[in-house]
């Protein structure tokens, strides 16, 4: 895995983080931190979107946003544990996966400076 698609991760994790901090900010503090987290999930997306199509990043760092989102509320805040929501959550990744493993890496394209 080379490093856009890393930072396409790191941002889908940052996602996770202000996603969930849009329900439990409570302090103006909290919110100027969910704005923060806002700004670099998506700096950090477009500077993988140098080298990473912009169509399949977008739908690994949502994917990863969503599915995590469900998972840290179910784990850390008590939401209800549903098979039916793992089912979907694991057919997201199962899509996000896919797109990845379909996209080719541009570096290796042939050429292409």
């Amino acid at each position: 895995m080379n490093k856009h698609w890393m930072l396409v991760i790191m941002a889908g994790v940052i996602e996770i983080l202000w996603a969930v901090g849009l329900k439990y900010a409570s302090s103006w503090m909290a919110w100027v931190a969910v704005a923060a987290l806002i700004y670099i999930s998506f700096v950090v997306l477009l500077k993988a979107l140098e080298k990473v199509p912009v169509a399949t990043a977008y739908a690994v760092f949502t994917g990863i946003g969503t599915a995590g989102t469900v998972i840290v509320e179910m784990l850390v805040f008590g939401e209800p544990f549903s098979w039916t929501k793992v089912f979907f959550i694991s057919m997201l990744l199962a899509g996000v996966i896919g797109l990845k493993l379909v996209t080719a890496d541009p570096d290796k394209k042939e050429g292409v400076v």
